[in-house]
């Protein structure tokens, strides 16, 4: 019995490592993901939207999707979509900019987070099944008749059962805080594409008047 309970407490030892490893991953990727999404401020997604109004206001969608292409942030990618579909109605064009933010970027977003969610939730989790295991261990050498009581073997149990707890706070509570940080840097993001692309389909939208065949 005793090494199923030394097998089983290495078991939770592992996972626990396993999963906060994982946690940590998705943060990083999730930090990752918004600082390529998004200008580093407003002056810099100012001078972008300067960079592309000057041909869009010429008619001269080639140059206005050169300035586009190759740059990962969302409201040069979402720019060039909407250059891409100018053939379209412009309330389609908005529709399908809106929706594409939606769901390549944002959801993408919450998609990785949901992941942090789940160790949040988990690692306390398995903290208080190693505590468990680490008590039953330790009583199951008390109800034994047969065997004589160590006290520092009845210390190491309840010691495991301890540390598996901390672990599982340590692992959550950092993370938590981590993803207070991220959705505040998110909706910053989310605010700044806002306003960029406001500012943009203005200017795309004058272009389509006055070169509608373009």
């Amino acid at each position: 019995m005793e090494q199923v309970f030394t097998i089983l407490g290495n078991t939770i030892y592992l996972v626990m490592f396993l999963i906060a490893l994982w946690g940590a991953y998705c943060v990083i990727m999730v930090f990752a993901r918004v600082r390529q999404k998004q200008f580093a401020n407003e002056e810099q997604q100012s001078l972008f939207l300067e960079a592309v109004e000057q041909p869009l206001s010429a008619g001269d969608y080639e140059a206005a999707l050169a300035v586009c292409e190759g740059d990962r942030r969302a409201t040069c990618q979402l720019a060039q979509l909407a250059i891409d579909n100018r053939k379209l109605s412009y309330k389609k064009v908005q529709q399908l900019v809106g929706d594409r933010f939606q769901r390549d970027v944002l959801q993408d977003l919450e998609y990785r987070l949901s992941w942090v969610y789940t160790v949040i939730k988990s690692a306390p989790m398995i903290g208080l099944l190693g505590t468990v295991l680490g008590m039953m261990a330790a009583f199951a050498k008390l109800g034994d008749p047969n065997a004589e009581v160590v006290v520092s073997e009845l210390a190491q149990d309840i010691q495991f059962a301890l540390i598996t707890t901390a672990c599982g706070l340590a692992i959550a509570i950092p993370l938590v805080l981590c993803t207070a940080y991220i959705n505040v840097a998110i909706r910053k993001m989310e605010d700044l594409v806002q306003y960029g692309l406001n500012q943009f389909l203005e200017v795309f939208k004058e272009s389509r008047v006055r070169y509608p065949n373009k």
